[in-house]
């Protein structure tokens, strides 16, 4: 399935075809990316444990300075974090609180702006780099972080990416190759950022929606230089771009509260677009097989199922939109694709779906999840098995197929919100305070 779409995890740019065939399937064993080498929350050669505890398959475990939810971004020996630390004295509360603003912590020390790389084997870390420094100019939702973007990598530079405080390129020696200030999002509520960079070839996209005008931009990722930059009629999102290649033409998808749009990652004009999603869209697409799934909740609730083939300028109404959902939708975790399933949680609750992707018909579901609260990570799944990490530290693990099975349940002292990897036998876990690599550990 997934070598019938090319997602967003064709990296490198290089003009032998034997050689870009070799580095996209070494970027299928990665994890270079927020959501995984399909941008679909797949591995398709994943096989971590299915049962693990405080004594149980914990390979290592190793405490990570600062807050921050980025997800693990893993290539080869490599894994890399972002994280915000703070420092210096206590400051006064800011006053200029956004408007609606609730449930929102302001930065009351100033923080290094950190990119860690840790050994794969042990979880040593190997090199800690500031890349930037300074007070955020605004708030965060109290369950956010300064560090809530994800890095990308290809396999040879890491690019860190920490929104209204820089974009950074590194060597994987932790040397800084160069820098971009984008300026500063100014985000609904004061809520917070957490849009991650998409990387196709040698394009990183970047999705900057918020209060003021929002545009999507596209950078060279050799010199940090931009190649163009369109400007979009958004309030704020936090989506993640997903560039998608249909009949030989990339696509970027970005979804938002006005439109979903699809731009020519080659100059940026608008291929197709389509209404229909509510306000503060934090779900990312997903895509496979010619198809783009697309959905949030927060005002309303509504999924939208797009073809792409023959999608072009305003699909909205159209028979480009092959089936729609308006219950149990997702609002911050991002639905899993999944060997033709579709799978998705009712806001960011332990609510779960599960859909035949092609034609939108219920396999079951809406089904309680024992054990799991709220869900900030994004879905992932791996082998026949799908992966559901609540904020409470305990991640359910479901048989994949057309029926709800409970596998196990997996408990650890930590809470969880950042989105989980999965690289060969092993699963990530981010914690507030350590990264776990959950593998098979055998018993004396």
């Amino acid at each position: 399935m997934y070598s019938a779409m090319i997602i967003a995890a064709a990296f490198a740019t290089l003009p032998p075809a034997s050689t870009m065939r070799e580095s996209k399937l070494e970027a299928a064993h990665q994890w270079a990316q927020w959501r995984g080498p399909l941008g679909t929350g797949a591995s398709p050669h994943g096989n971590p444990p299915v049962t693990w505890g405080v004594d149980k398959n914990i390979r290592w475990k190793t405490a990570i300075p600062g807050r921050g939810q980025s997800t693990p971004i893993v290539w080869g020996d490599r894994i890399f974090l972002t994280t915000a630390i703070p420092y210096g004295e206590t400051l006064p509360s800011p006053h200029d609180h956004a408007p609606g603003a609730h449930n929102n912590v302001s930065a009351r020390r100033k923080q290094n702006f950190v990119v860690l790389a840790l050994r794969r084997s042990d979880g040593t870390i190997l090199w800690q780099q500031t890349v930037g420094y300074g007070r955020p100019h605004d708030s965060t939702h109290e369950t956010g972080t300064w560090a809530s973007n994800s890095a990308v990598t290809d396999g040879e530079h890491v690019y860190a990416y920490f929104g209204s405080n820089g974009l950074y390129a590194l060597d994987f020696d932790g040397d800084l190759l160069w820098e971009q200030d984008l300026g500063d999002m100014h985000i609904k509520h004061g809520h917070g950022e957490g849009s991650s960079p998409a990387l196709y070839g040698d394009t990183l996209i970047i999705n900057w929606d918020h209060r003021d005008q929002s545009f999507v931009i596209a950078i060279d990722k050799r010199t940090g230089k931009q190649r163009w930059k369109m400007q979009r009629d958004e309030g704020t999102s936090w989506s993640t771009p997903l560039v998608v290649e249909h009949n030989g033409r990339q696509q970027v998808i970005i979804s938002a509260t006005n439109r979903v749009r699809a731009y020519d990652l080659s100059d940026g004009h608008v291929i197709w677009e389509c209404a229909g999603l509510s306000g503060n869209v934090v779900a990312s697409p997903v895509a496979a097989d010619g198809m783009v799934y697309v959905a949030n909740s927060y005002e309303t609730q509504v999924m939208l199922a797009i073809r792409l083939e023959g999608a072009k300028g305003d699909i909205t109404g159209t028979n480009a939109v092959v089936w729609t959902r308006d219950r149990h939708t997702p609002y911050v975790p991002s639905p899993l694709l999944f060997d033709g399933h579709l799978y998705y949680l009712k806001h960011y609750q332990g609510v779960l779906t599960c859909v035949d992707a092609k034609t939108g018909k219920t396999l079951y579901g809406p089904q309680r999840v024992p054990g799991i609260g709220n869900v900030y990570a994004s879905l992932v799944g791996a082998a026949d098995r799908v992966y559901i990490v609540s904020l409470n530290g305990t991640t359910a693990v479901l048989r994949r197929g057309d029926t709800f099975e409970l596998v196990a349940q997996n408990t650890l002292n930590d809470t969880f919100a950042a989105s989980p990897a999965i690289v060969g036998n092993e699963l990530y876990l981010r914690g507030a305070r350590h990264l776990y690599c959950i593998a098979s550990v055998p018993h004396d």
